[in-house]
């Protein structure tokens, strides 16, 4: 496997700083949408975080971690139990990220 080579006149440069800030640009180019979902769940309501891209398992984990709840990732979405809409808004809003309601 072929590594790229890169060159930076930056002193400061590092590969782990160059991560960073990929990461906090590609957060504030992303809208997640918010969603509950009752359906097929025998009446337990769940929020969904739709639509974001990136190290999804990792943010799973935050996000139920400051919820204080069980969650899960199926097909590339964020399921955390029960209703925090408002909760995950505020995190995601503070980490960079644009957040819309969407149905429930």
């Amino acid at each position: 496997m072929a590594k790229n080579i890169i060159f930076s006149t930056d002193p400061d440069w590092s590969p782990e700083k160059q991560e960073k800030d990929e990461a906090v640009s590609a957060s504030q180019n992303q809208t997640a949408y918010l969603r509950l979902e009752r359906k097929g769940r025998g009446g337990k309501v769940v929020t969904v975080v739709a639509e974001l891209k990136g190290d999804l398992k990792s943010l799973q984990k935050e996000l139920q971690k400051y919820c204080g709840t069980g969650g899960t990732l199926k097909n590339g979405q964020i399921e955390l139990q029960g209703d925090h809409r408002n909760k995950v808004a505020d995190y995601l809003q503070k980490l960079g990220y644009k957040t819309k309601m969407s149905g429930g």
